[in-house]
């Protein structure tokens, strides 16, 4: 069986863990032969954006061009990651209307856990007045209605998170099995 391209939302509020979720995902399916391109949204924002505001008409126009881009990759044979928060439902809708193959993975945490980690500050610039727009806080962030995964960014190890990932790739033939080691 070959790897047919995808696209895979990794979304969450900002600090539950999506993006070591999605590193370690990347590294099993490497591991399977299957590359993937990442399109992580702080990447792509600084090359789209980059005196971003996070405006909601920003943010619509920002997160439009990561879904087409992600399109474009997958119709030519690339399976893409979206890692990004994408607080609106719609702009993780838009990606599955534009992308056949499609799966959306919900990282759940409870915010005190993200504003606790909060690696790039932005709950603290956000408490601090600094930042109006920050998903959880000032901007609500919508979760998925019926994510096709849900993982957690709290409780479960990424490495089994991205497990999860993959078996879900393995159910819907978007990937082959992970090998079965022979047995001395």
């Amino acid at each position: 069986m070959t790897t047919q391209a995808f696209g895979l939302w990794m979304t969450g509020l900002p600090s539950s863990g999506k993006s070591t979720i999605t590193r370690a995902l990347v590294g099993m399916l490497r591991d399977r032969g299957v590359h993937v391109a990442v399109l992580e949204s702080d990447a792509l924002r600084r090359a789209l954006t980059p005196h971003p505001t996070y405006s909601d008409e920003e943010r619509e126009t920002f997160y439009q061009a990561m879904a087409h881009v992600g399109s474009l990759l997958v119709t030519h044979g690339v399976p893409v990651i979206f890692d990004a928060t994408a607080n609106r439902r719609r702009y993780r809708d838009a990606a599955r209307q534009a992308i056949e193959r499609f799966i959306e993975v919900y990282v759940e945490c409870p915010l005190e856990i993200c504003v606790a980690r909060d690696p790039k500050g932005i709950y603290r610039r956000g408490q601090a007045g600094q930042a109006s727009t920050v998903p959880g806080l000032q901007a609500s962030y919508e979760p998925p209605e019926r994510p096709d995964i849900v993982v957690s960014g709290a409780y479960q190890p990424p490495d089994e998170a991205a497990r999860a990932i993959a078996r879900e790739l393995e159910r819907r033939r978007y990937v082959a099995p992970e090998p079965i080691a022979a047995q001395p």
